[in-house]
């Protein structure tokens, strides 16, 4: 994956409690989990800090490994996930 490339700051919202979280987020909806760790740990070097997961994608193990190595502090980064209903 090309490291070259960087991801411009984007437009962020602003929580209850101050915190910015940001409007655009890297999403792992049908990332394959034999490489869910490669492409979010290439996302968090590029510049995301939002990445959207959920339990059904079965690739959380890979999520968990990027942010763990990516060598960003864990307080700089937003993990969505989602649960099943029913």
């Amino acid at each position: 994956m090309p490291e070259q490339m960087t991801l411009s700051r984007t437009e962020q919202i602003t929580l209850n409690d101050g915190s910015a979280i940001p409007q655009i987020g890297l999403g792992v909806w049908q990332v394959d989990p034999a490489i869910t760790a490669q492409v979010v740990g290439w996302g968090i070097r590029t510049g995301y800090r939002l990445i959207d997961t959920a339990e059904g994608y079965q690739n959380e193990e890979g999520v968990g490994q990027a942010i763990r190595t990516a060598g960003v502090p864990r307080s700089e980064l937003f993990i969505t996930s989602k649960l099943r209903n029913g």
